[in-house]
């Protein structure tokens, strides 16, 4: 048991031995009624549940002194074996420790996010004589200026669109930029006035810039009234196709205007929190609001084990949500949360401004939350339909396989190679609730499986499967292999090796039209291929399983080879300069093929000496 107390800026951490068993009497009696942080532990030492509190004696005793109405709380407790504790100066400190332990452990009866992906940004290249704009996702380093978040890469497409079609800013790369002799099509377009080739003056496409940034801003008005004032000074210097150029853009930012719902009393960022659950399924849409007007919305759906209620969900959304990230100047909730004012004292200081959470509105705010909760109760329905949907389909795998119960966990693996280059395989993972992408593995395949479908499938299955026979990962209900009879065979021999042969494997090949619905399954131990209709929700379940091997594959193979082609393994080889490597992979048709060759086939290269050649075959086998 350890515990955990903050003197200063230094924890200082006592361990008890692991050995001695847990006293529930003592460690309760010789807590603290300060406040802090708790964590619950199984047998394994695996975090459970991570909690704050206000007076860590009063709350860690709750849990063991009564009689639990919380289905979850009472499981918890059946599992726990240990407790540790980390005292704190003050609560908001907790509040913080908290989310940091919940985001490092992910553990299971906790709130938890399944999408911590950073939100999309617009960036303008400030800094660049012809500024840039572009799609963003990541940290905000770079100089310049910085537009959002927004909702989805779709929501920034689409400004990105109008704000071309607009203000006719550049968005390609600087690469492209500084290597064009003549227009590119987006200026025969008219999505760009050409500043590559000096078509604009650097005044005039600062002011175009200026523009889109005010854009962004939300000064709609104000750029407007600037596009009036330049088309009629366009106008009396008689440069008529200039005025038209304006006049063209303030229809357009008319229509852009007309299909933004604009607040009348307000012109803050704020974000607008809708709940919805079934008890089962909970669903928690964030409406966003920026500069008064509506950029849209993101359905989240919190993981938790048990039961617990809708203020605890919020409570715990909220602030994993937010103390990740960047937090509006307002947060408005459909209910009132219990650490409300904590967390908006927190983000305050964090944001170096005032932001406020807020669950009592009106107006417009009112009319933007009943969206948010109708955003949610859909969101909900989606989702629970979109359940409903895999469980009929995983009762039809049963019945199709034959299994005796309904399978809870899928695995399917594949391979993605070109010529033997970058070999990957992949294994998704899919359970009633559909992709579980946490438990997704890629596998970087040795050169010796290097173009050979069946070796690279059984390296694969052998890494992965001595995981799962040791404990480390859990055992899947089937295994699909992508491909036909030959796959199979190496799949049922390498489970064999391992005594899993008791494991349901199917071998998926894709047909001789190879088109969707044309698949024929294979079977450990029948000889005759299965083919269902292309209707069979079995069937599309299957599909949807090997698609996603595939893709995730595919895109790690592409990753391998990029890193490969920009860093090449000749360049580390000493004495061996570009000249050199380029005559090599000349004659040897790539990396592939030098590797494959002998010492004696090397030093055929001209400028290749014996020691020379013998080097670079050592290097190139350093790891056989």
């Amino acid at each position: 048991m350890q515990y955990l107390h903050k003197r200063g800026s230094y924890w200082i951490n006592n361990r008890v031995s692991d050995e001695r068993k847990f006293d529930e009497e003592s460690f309760l009696r010789s807590l603290t009624h300060r406040p802090g942080v708790y964590r619950m532990l199984n047998a394994k030492h695996k975090v459970l549940y991570v909690g704050k509190a206000r007076d860590l004696r009063k709350r860690v005793s709750s849990y063991f002194h009564r009689t639990h109405d919380s289905v979850k709380t009472t499981a918890l407790m059946k599992l726990v074996a240990n407790v540790e504790v980390t005292v704190t100066n003050t609560e908001a400190e907790a509040l913080i420790l908290e989310y940091n332990l919940i985001k490092q452990h992910k553990p299971r009866f906790n709130v938890t996010l399944r999408d911590d992906k950073s939100y999309p940004y617009i960036y303008v290249s400030t800094q660049h004589r012809f500024p840039r704009l572009q799609f963003h996702r990541g940290p905000r380093k770079g100089k310049g200026r910085y537009f959002g978040p927004y909702p989805s890469t779709s929501a920034v497409r689409q400004t990105l669109n109008e704000l071309q079609k607009l203000f006719l800013v550049r968005q390609c790369k600087d690469s492209y930029f500084a290597n064009r002799s003549r227009p590119c099509l987006q200026y025969q377009i008219k999505r760009c006035t050409a500043p590559c080739v000096d078509l604009i003056s650097k005044d005039q496409y600062a002011k175009d810039v200026d523009a889109a940034i005010d854009f962004l801003d939300g000064k709609n008005q104000s750029v407007i009234d600037t596009f009036v004032a330049r088309m009629d000074e366009a106008s009396n210097a008689r440069e008529y196709e200039q005025a038209a150029r304006y006049r063209d853009q303030i229809s357009r930012l008319k229509e852009v205007e007309a299909r933004q719902l604009i607040s009348r009393s307000a012109s803050k960022d704020l974000d607008i929190l809708g709940f919805a659950s079934n008890g089962a399924i909970h669903c928690v849409t964030v409406l966003f609001i920026r500069n008064g007007s509506i950029i849209g919305s993101r359905d989240h759906f919190p993981r938790l084990a048990g039961e617990t209620g809708p203020q605890k969900i919020l409570n715990g959304f909220v602030s994993q949500y937010y103390l990740g990230r960047d937090a509006p100047a307002e947060i408005i909730l459909d209910r009132e949360i219990d650490d409300a004012l904590l967390l908006q004292d927190e983000l305050s200081n964090r944001m170096a401004r005032k932001v406020r959470i807020r669950h009592k509105v009106r107006g417009d705010r009112l009319r933007w939350s009943q969206m948010a909760q109708t955003n949610a109760e859909q969101g909900l329905n989606l989702q629970v339909a979109s359940n409903a949907t895999i469980r009929r389909q995983f009762q039809a795998l049963a019945e199709t396989l034959g299994l005796d119960e309904v399978p809870e966990r899928l695995e399917c693996f594949d391979v993605s190679h070109t010529s033997g280059e970058a070999t990957v395989a992949s294994c998704v993972v899919f359970n009633a609730a559909g992709a579980l992408k946490s438990d997704y593995r890629r596998f970087n395949l040795s050169p010796g499986s290097a173009g050979d479908d069946y070796a690279a499938m059984a390296e694969a299955l052998r890494r992965r499967y001595t995981r799962v026979k040791k404990g480390e990962v859990p055992m899947p209900d089937v295994l699909f292999v992508d491909g036909g009879k030959g796959q199979l065979s190496e799949a049922v021999r390498v489970l064999q090796d391992l005594e899993l042969d008791w494991l349901h494997v199917v071998g998926v090949a894709k047909g001789r039209s190879r088109r969707p619905g044309a698949e024929r399954l294979f079977l450990a131990g029948e000889k005759r291929a299965l083919q269902f209709p292309p209707d069979s929700p079995a069937l599309l379940l299957i599909q949807q399983i090997r698609d996603e091997a595939h893709r995730f594959a595919i895109t790690g193979h592409r990753q391998r080879r990029a890193k490969t082609r920009n860093t090449s393994r000749l360049e580390e080889i000493p004495g061996l300069g570009p000249k050199k490597r380029r005559e090599l992979l000349r004659q040897f048709g790539g990396l592939q093929g030098v590797i494959g060759a002998g010492v004696d086939d090397l030093i055929k290269v001209r400028g290749i000496s014996r020691s020379l050649a013998e080097s670079i075959y050592n290097d190139l086998h350093l790891d056989g």
